[in-house]
């Protein structure tokens, strides 16, 4: 890309009000002028990049001149389900499969509008609804302005993965520098410095994460995460129930019971498992999953999970450590096959992709 120089003028009304202040404060005139000058120098490689810099420093108007096309500020929501605001071209199957992408894996949440999501959920599905749209290259302002900052971390990490594996150029516009070590760009321009920096090639690795695993005595915490399980809200208080913690912060929940089996004594079923909207994304879910699969596989119990919850079998399906023992519909009539098992479920439930896995 060239360089830029880009002169932005703005010239207001000498009301009583504006000639007060010009007076005042010894103002040369009434015309602002703010002058931005640089060059950002990409190839046609990169994925993700990265514009950053303190307020006023031109971040907005250097990536509106040059990513006219892309530039994103802010998507109509007006349906009672976010669902329902994604491009109409879009099947469900694609809706869903861009949700899951970007870490919003909350099934209750693709119902509800757009307006009562959290700021870290907004944002992954505004993220979703860019790569549903046919621009090529998305220009996101305001990137994780308003986010927690563990959060927002986070959230970059994820979105950074699922722009690589689609067909998408991704750039981020945000005052925030701390960002930079989680998305990962191919380059970044600094707007305080006009500086530009190509990290193409080089190997980059997340920032360590402080993640700790706790067995929870109560098991009311349950609570906190009901409304983010994709099929159920209830929960049988004979599992054992355990918490994982980022960076200090409650972000999961598993619980497991002891399964009856008619002929094999040692099978422990993960019962609920639930990763809180804002930590999606990023591989919290399969890692926790693994760490309690140690502590039961140490104490010589076979350790399994049945779910229909497309990321999770995906990234079983992927994993080295899982075996898939059952992958199909449910049947008709609302009972299913799972473990040499009937289990009831709703009429809602016909169809749906269920897989069961033992860890290996």
């Amino acid at each position: 890309m060239p360089n830029f120089d880009i002169i932005k003028t703005n010239k207001t009304d000498l009301t009583f009000r504006v000639s007060s202040v010009i007076g005042k404060f010894d103002l040369q005139s009434n015309e602002t002028t703010e002058h931005f000058k640089g060059k950002i120098d990409l190839s046609t490689d990169w994925k993700v990049g990265l514009i950053v810099g303190k307020s006023g420093s031109g971040k907005t108007t250097i990536a509106k001149q040059l990513f006219e096309n892309s530039y994103i500020t802010k998507f109509e929501y007006t349906n009672k389900s976010i669902l329902d605001d994604m491009p109409n071209w879009c099947s469900v199957s694609d809706i869903t499969n861009a949700f899951n992408s970007v870490g919003f894996s909350s099934p209750p949440s693709w119902l509800k509008p757009y307006f009562v999501l959290s700021n870290g959920e907004k944002m992954r599905c505004d993220l979703a609804r860019s790569i549903l749209e046919k621009n090529e290259m998305i220009v996101f302002d305001e990137f994780t302005s308003v986010l927690d900052r563990n959060v927002a971390k986070i959230g970059s990490f994820a979105i950074q993965k699922a722009i690589r594996k689609s067909n998408k150029k991704f750039i981020a516009v945000g005052c925030h520098y701390d960002i930079e070590d989680w998305l990962m760009p191919d380059w970044v321009f600094n707007t305080d410095t006009m500086t530009f920096h190509s990290f193409e090639g080089q190997k980059k690795n997340r920032p360590k994460i402080k993640f700790n695993i706790y067995k929870a005595k109560n098991k009311s915490i349950w609570e906190m995460f009901a409304k983010h399980h994709y099929l159920s809200h209830t929960h049988n208080n004979a599992a054992h129930v355990y918490l994982a913690t980022i960076n200090d912060e409650i972000a999961g929940f598993i619980s497991v019971l002891h399964l009856p089996h008619p002929h094999v004594k040692n099978i422990k079923k993960v019962h609920r498992l639930v990763i809180l909207p804002d930590y999606q994304g990023a591989g919290f879910g399969i890692k926790f999953l693994n760490e309690i699969g140690k502590i039961y596989k140490n104490e010589n119990y076979r350790y399994s999970i049945v779910t229909s919850a497309p990321s999770l079998i995906y990234a079983l399906k992927k994993s080295n450590k899982w075996m898939c023992k059952n992958f199909g519909r449910l049947k008709g009539g609302g009972s299913g096959l799972l473990h040499g098992k009937k289990s009831k479920s709703t009429s809602n439930s016909k169809n749906r992709i269920t897989a069961s896995f033992e860890m290996k």
